[in-house]
């Protein structure tokens, strides 16, 4: 019995166990959770959300960067991207600067305020993430990494027509 079929045996004992599949789930929704919570302390804390500070990371680390490239890169939808960008835009974190060979798209920048955001700093999820790194062997790292980007992959797919019974 692992440790999340243990926690739910405890919450409620005459339940049958859950299985692999659905405890993996449990743990997923367990871990949104935290991470929506650390956000909004972060908000409170540092006054950028999870995802707002991810997006000045990645963009500190690719200066000149295009909206496409950074939703590709998180995996999410380029106007989520938008979203994120306008409003780390309005805050003077973000700069955009039009591409010299195509005027039509935007490439990104951080600002003089946006450079002093993009380092590490306790009290984010990078923090947290970076610390649980630590404490564990490399060899379980890579195995973690692998499991979500196949589950990533695997939930792309869900829905779509190929995987839709006649």
């Amino acid at each position: 019995m692992n440790t999340g079929e243990k926690e739910a045996r405890r919450i409620a004992p005459e339940l049958p166990p859950l299985g692999e599949g659905i405890e993996f789930m449990r743990s997923i929704w367990a871990l949104d959770h935290s991470l929506q919570r650390a956000s909004k302390r972060m908000t409170a804390s540092h006054g950028i959300t999870g995802p707002q500070r991810l997006v000045l990371r990645i963009v500190g680390r690719f200066p000149g960067i295009l909206p496409g490239q950074l939703a590709d890169i998180l995996h999410i939808h380029p106007s989520t991207v938008t979203g994120i960008v306008d409003r780390l835009a309005r805050r003077g974190l973000v700069s955009r600067e039009s591409d010299t060979r195509d005027r039509r798209r935007s490439r990104l920048g951080l600002t003089s305020r946006g450079r002093q955001l993009d380092v590490t700093s306790s009290g984010t999820i990078e923090a947290a993430v970076i610390e649980t790194f630590r404490s564990l062997p490399a060899g379980k790292v890579r195995v973690t990494e692998e499991v979500l980007g196949l589950l990533t992959k695997a939930l792309d797919q869900v829905g779509s027509p190929a995987e839709r019974s006649p």
